[in-house]
């Protein structure tokens, strides 16, 4: 009897996540394995993972890596949202509801493609009351990059009544949660996209101008346009930044957020030294806890949560080897939010 109590145990400690391996030949592979809890990595805080999301770094790391993995086998997912199961920090218990983004997790460390993470109690952050998991992981790192880029923006000026603003790759992750926060606190939402077929998408999340993607994704000889845009929450980068700069009215700022278009941006300091325009860097990963607490609290309460369904598709374990390959190409539309359990 006892014998069979302990196997039971034992049976209970075993959870599924994905594993990517590397074989001899540099190659890697991505499948759903059997882990023991023995296997977790080092952290004081054990977590029942419930959801997890689709995001470009974990497109890499599914994959080839991207030169973000250190070592394998490595468990990938660059956020999670679940409930602690154990717990060394006196700030977390068993039962609690915590979401966590960053902190190099899913890259340098196991992530949330897993039914179960063990992290530091310093990477979690509370679950805000009026978020379930599954919401919190609808928002995740895109939405919660989004927030903070729109966070930037008011802080700099940004308000109400005036141009629209700018979000460009805006069918992404990234993009849908900008484009959907802007239009609830009242601003005009102008959406690049290269995809003709998110148009009706975008306005159903509130964009009020869609813009082409082949219209603003060259550089011209000027450096400076007409000023068209009060704002940007800007994921592409490159010559499209580059351009959007000369367009930007007086004053007013660009949050960069990503590099989907490339790291480079043939660009002239003209849009400063004419305009004033200001490049915010904005940057979700090492983000300190009063800011990812102070974002999250106001996606709870300042989020239209009702559009987020709108964004969601659903995937499992077993699909994300094939979504991480569509991610990297640009075929993702919108929140992939990952059950861990199904």
């Amino acid at each position: 009897m006892a014998t069979a109590r302990a196997i039971e145990g034992d049976l209970q400690k075993m959870f599924k996540a994905l594993m990517v391996n590397k074989g001899d030949d540099g190659k890697t592979s991505a499948a759903v394995e059997s882990l023991s809890e023995d296997q977790l990595p080092e952290g004081n805080v054990t977590v029942a993972v419930e959801y997890s999301t689709v995001n470009y770094k974990d497109g890499l790391c599914v994959g080839p890596g991207g030169g973000l993995v250190r070592n394998y086998p490595h468990v990938p997912g660059i956020d999670f949202a679940g409930t602690v199961e154990s717990s060394d920090d006196p700030r977390y218990k068993a039962g609690d509801s915590v979401v966590l983004t960053g902190w190099r997790v899913g890259e340098a460390h196991w992530g949330g493609y897993s039914q179960k993470a063990r992290v530091k109690g310093d990477w979690l952050v509370p679950l805000p009351k009026g978020l379930d998991s599954r919401q919190a992981m609808a928002i995740g790192t895109a939405g919660l990059t989004a927030v903070l880029a729109v966070n930037a923006l008011e802080q700099h000026g940004l308000k109400t009544g005036g141009l629209p603003v700018l979000v460009t790759g805006a069918a992404g992750g990234v993009g849908s949660v900008a484009t959907a926060f802007l239009s609830s606190l009242g601003y005009f939402v102008a959406a690049v996209t290269g995809r003709p077929e998110t148009e009706s998408y975008l306005k159903s999340l509130g964009a009020t101008q869609i813009v082409a993607r082949e219209e603003i994704n060259e550089t011209v000889k000027r450096p400076l346009e007409s000023e068209s845009w009060a704002g940007c929450v800007d994921a592409v980068g490159s010559a499209m930044l580059a351009r959007v700069l000369g367009q930007m009215q007086y004053g007013s700022s660009v949050a960069a957020v990503g590099l989907a278009a490339g790291a480079d941006l043939p660009a002239t300091v003209i849009p400063f030294l004419l305009r004033g325009v200001n490049l915010l860097g904005i940057d979700s990963v090492m983000q300190p806890y009063d800011n990812r607490v102070a974002a999250w609290n106001r996606i709870a309460t300042d989020f239209p949560l009702d559009k987020l369904e709108t964004m969601i598709q659903t995937a499992t374990l077993a699909e994300l080897p094939g979504l991480g390959k569509d991610i990297l190409k640009g075929q993702v539309k919108g929140r992939v939010v990952v059950d861990v359990n199904a």
